[in-house]
């Protein structure tokens, strides 16, 4: 493992963790509830699983809002920021995307706002991190 990348990806996960700590001290300073710094929000609706596959397609991240699956939501921020507890395999996505890895794509389903993701929570997240605009998605009726 190169010692710079791996130098990288702990600094590009130190910023993206301390742009959620940022957003909720703003918040807590303002004394009002914001959205920006609470958990990723779980979606209402739950997906059939006998869904049909509209195939691997690239969607903007933007429309990603929120997750199917609970456990995760805690994780992540709404605008997925990383919480401390996921650093490491953050940084292992980071690394395999740096690498030039080709990554599986993630699976959503639709929301009432866009996109709910089911698996990829930390692809979105080193995604958004990187810059990136769109995600190869595999998008499954909800």
């Amino acid at each position: 493992m190169s010692t710079w990348l791996q130098s990288e990806a702990e600094r590009a996960f130190g910023q993206a963790a301390r742009e959620r700590r940022r957003a909720r001290a703003i918040c807590q300073l303002r004394r009002r509830g914001c959205d920006c710094c609470e958990q990723l929000p779980v979606a209402d609706a739950v997906a059939n699983p006998r869904a049909a596959r509209h195939g691997v397609r690239a969607i903007p991240l933007e429309q990603i809002t929120c997750t199917l699956e609970p456990n995760r939501a805690a994780h992540f921020d709404p605008r997925f920021r990383p919480a401390a507890a996921v650093r490491e395999r953050w940084q292992r996505v980071w690394l395999a995307e740096a690498r030039g890895a080709v990554l599986p794509p993630i699976s959503v389903v639709p929301a009432e706002s866009g996109y709910a993701v089911r698996d990829g929570h930390h692809r979105v997240s080193v995604a958004l991190a990187r810059g990136a605009v769109t995600i190869d998605a595999v998008v499954s009726r909800g």
